[in-house]
């Protein structure tokens, strides 16, 4: 006799980084990590260009459709690269956080970073944000899975900023963990 598996339904609420931009879709490391965990529900909310605001407008609408047990929040990246305020982009988290955990769903949040020419003080300002969040409410903080890949431009696309198919397995291997342990607890 088989226990039962207990499946999950996971959102990942990202941008371009998770859309797969400049890639099949099928090739993206969403798809992979569906490939990996084939007895859940794996639904890609990810937009290319998203902001956190953008991805706040959107989330109940997602949430009420995909009823997720678990929200990975990969967002921030399009604020920093236009140089929102580090308090705007905490307030957008904050309540995607919030809103997230009142349906009932449980949060990972996925660093993210900028690049270094943004300055050390709105750099460590950004940053901070993250490790304040995961602090203030209890959560695993994934480390950002791009600062390997993007000091080696073979795993790069053109721009210098997305990640090539090359990279997408390895974006799968370093997100697995994170996500089988937020689906067994």
């Amino acid at each position: 006799m088989c226990a039962p598996t207990y499946a999950a339904t996971v959102l990942i609420l990202g941008d371009s980084l998770s859309a797969g931009y400049g890639m099949p879709e099928n090739q993206g490391w969403v798809q992979l990590l569906r490939n990996e965990l084939p007895q859940h529900e794996i639904v890609n909310g990810s937009v290319s260009g998203e902001t956190t605001a953008g991805g706040l407008r959107r989330l109940a609408s997602l949430l009420d459709s995909s009823q997720p047990d678990i929200v990975v929040i990969e967002l921030g990246g399009n604020d920093g690269l236009r140089g929102f305020p580090p308090n705007q982009l905490k307030s957008n988290l904050t309540k995607i956080i919030t809103q997230s955990q009142e349906h009932g769903a449980k949060v990972l949040l996925t660093e993210i970073m900028v690049p270094p020419n943004y300055g050390p003080r709105y750099t460590k300002m950004f940053t901070d944000v993250y490790h304040e969040l995961a602090d203030e409410y209890s959560l695993s903080l994934v480390p950002f899975f791009m600062q390997d890949i993007a000091a080696d431009k073979s795993l790069m696309q053109r721009d210098g900023i997305h990640p090539n198919e090359l990279a997408q397995d390895r974006i799968t291997q370093w997100m697995l963990p994170w996500i089988t342990t937020a689906i067994d607890k």
